[in-house]
C-alpha cells in the first residue's frame, strides 16, 4: 500500500473534477461476496446552466471482486466536483463509470439523493453487474421506485 499517494498524507484538495484521485487497495476477501456501502452526504456540484450549488448524499453499494476503493481517496474525488458544473443525473453515472473502470466490481450501483431545488427532487440511479450479477443488476434496477 506504500503507492497511494493520499492516505496517512495531508492533501490539498481540488474543487474541479479530478479522478485520478481516486486509489485502490487489494480485497484480501477476493472469495467471498460481500457488499460494501459508502455514503457521502457532503457531495455538492453546480448546475452547468445557471452555476447554483446542487447538494445531494451520494450512496455506493458494490461487490469487489479484486479491488476495493481506498475511503480517503474517494472522499477526494468527491470533493473534487464541488465547482464542476454537472447535470445530476451525469454527475451520478461519472462517479459509477470511474469507479467501474478503478475497481472493476462485481456489481455496483451509484445513487444520488439531491435536494430540492425548484420543488423537485432529483434521484438519479445507475448500476452495473458482470457475470453472475448481472441478473442482479437487471432486477434492482427494474425494481427501484
Amino acid at each position: 500500500m506504500s503507492e497511494l499517494k493520499n492516505l496517512g498524507k495531508i492533501v490539498d484538495y481540488d474543487f474541479n473534477y479530478n479522478a485520478d484521485f481516486l486509489e485502490a487497495i487489494p480485497n484480501k476477501n477476493v472469495d467471498r461476496n460481500y457488499f460494501v456501502r459508502l455514503t457521502s452526504d457532503e457531495f455538492t456540484c453546480v448546475c452547468p446552466i445557471t452555476h447554483q450549488p446542487d447538494f445531494a448524499t451520494i450512496k455506493i453499494n458494490y461487490i469487489p471482486d479484486e479491488k476495493l476503493v481506498e475511503s480517503k481517496s474517494l472522499k477526494l474525488y468527491l470533493t473534487s466536483f464541488r465547482n464542476h458544473g454537472t447535470f445530476h443525473e451525469d454527475a451520478v453515472n461519472r462517479i459509477a463509470d470511474d469507479l467501474i473502470k478503478l475497481l472493476k466490481p462485481r456489481y455496483l450501483e451509484v445513487e444520488g439523493l439531491f435536494s430540492v431545488r425548484g420543488g423537485i427532487s432529483i434521484v438519479p440511479f445507475v448500476n452495473y453487474g458482470r457475470g453472475e450479477f448481472e441478473d442482479l443488476a437487471k432486477t434492482r434496477l427494474a425494481n427501484r421506485n
